[in-house]
């Protein structure tokens, strides 16, 4: 693999220990998947922030490291929310513990958002390369935005970030980025919400695994792509997919005549597939924004609470900076009994554990919470939600 001069320096330790060490993953990482060179990228999504999901060992080796960060880099959701963990029901020692996690990342230099959705918090553009590592995220920034990133393990978007670059090998190259498979879709009657969409994603996920899908017979919003990407890369291994005549890159594939829709396999979903997902299970929760919530969602979610008292928790998520730019639509939905939460989200943290029945509006949060929370999930579209958290 070719590395320019400050490159091979670098791994030559000249500039100390942590940045060679970093370099050294990069480098390996791109032999294994035949990169030829390194790429600068605009900007770094690092995983591995939740004490949950890093534990003890996780936290010794990010204290063991002494760089800062190259490009503009954020974390994925943490454990907690910052400063409100005791209203979630987090414990002092797992609070202390979270901390020191953010501390860690915070002397590295990275910016203390911690959001599934760094795509609110600054522009990304169309053919950007970036090194992010949560799914949904990624899947968002290549599919909507046009941007180029690989699904980044947490420790290679770390090194990534710190040098300023990445192994260009698969998504960072056009010609990978192109079809395999097409996806058409028999869309319930009436309004599609983008649960419906989650739905979708959640049921194409497992017929897709890890090709890239394009999807016919639909016209979702950024809201519904967004949860359709997000459940897709939970059950499967979806990092990007087109939408026929939505996505950006695919008039361009046209123009280039690099794309046969029509010498495809084609997958079908049917209608009543995605309604049987709806059931009607019992729940003690409602749980709203994975991935974290747009202005777009908090203000609907505002307006269907307006007037109306919970009777069940309900727990709404949001990047740090979406909560502060609609400081009104959160202190309105808020009125309601309702918790909007900056930081973490329902999945990574132990607050949703001690709960039997989850009620979620994302598939992505319906495939994870059996799992993660040791809890049953139950899928439904923001209203139904709204009703449960209410009646």
């Amino acid at each position: 693999m070719f590395l320019d001069n400050d490159d091979e320096k670098i791994l030559a330790g000249e500039y100390g220990e942590t940045r060679q060490k970093m370099m050294e993953i990069l480098v390996g990482l791109g032999k294994v998947f035949g990169a030829g060179e390194l790429v600068p990228i605009a900007s770094a999504q690092i995983a591995g922030a939740s004490y949950k999901t890093i534990g003890k060992w996780g936290l010794e080796w990010l204290n063991s490291l002494d760089a800062r960060v190259a490009v503009p880099s954020v974390l994925n959701p943490i454990g907690m929310p910052r400063e409100r963990w005791e209203e979630m029901g987090i414990s002092r020692e797992f609070a202390e513990r979270q901390m020191a996690v953010i501390e860690a990342y915070h002397r590295l230099g990275v910016r203390l958002e911690c959001t599934c959705t760094p795509y609110y918090l600054s522009i990304t553009n169309y053919g950007d390369h970036l090194a992010w590592s949560e799914s949904s995220a990624v899947a968002y920034a290549n599919s909507v935005i046009g941007a180029r990133t690989n699904r980044e393990g947490g420790p290679s978007a770390l090194a990534a970030a710190i040098i300023g670059k990445t192994p260009k090998y698969g998504l960072h190259i056009f010609d990978n980025r192109l079809p395999q498979v097409a996806v058409r879709v028999e869309m319930p009657e009436g309004n599609a919400h983008a649960a419906h969409y989650g739905a979708i994603g959640y049921l194409a996920g497992k017929e897709v695994g890890n090709r890239i899908p394009i999807f016919l017979g639909m016209r979702p919003n950024r809201d519904s792509m967004k949860a359709m990407g997000a459940a897709m890369a939970a059950t499967g291994a979806v990092a990007l997919f087109h939408v026929d005549g939505i996505t950006p890159e695919v008039r361009v594939m046209r123009q280039r005549s690099r794309m046969d829709v029509e010498a495809l396999e084609t997958i079908t979903i049917e209608a009543d597939e995605i309604e049987k997902l709806f059931t009607d299970v019992p729940v003690d929760a409602v749980a709203i924004g994975c991935p974290h919530c747009s202005d777009r969602q908090l203000d609907t979610i505002a307006s269907l609470l307006s007037g109306k008292t919970t009777t069940k928790p309900l727990f709404i998520f949001a990047a740090r900076g979406v909560v502060q730019a609609n400081r009104h639509t959160v202190a309105a939905i808020e009125r309601s009994g309702a918790k909007v939460f900056e930081d973490t989200c329902m999945v990574v943290s132990p607050g949703m554990d001690r709960f039997r029945g989850i009620m979620v509006d994302s598939g992505k949060a319906a495939s994870y919470i059996p799992n993660m929370c040791g809890s049953v999930a139950r899928i439904g579209t923001l209203d139904e939600c709204i009703r449960e958290a209410t009646a």
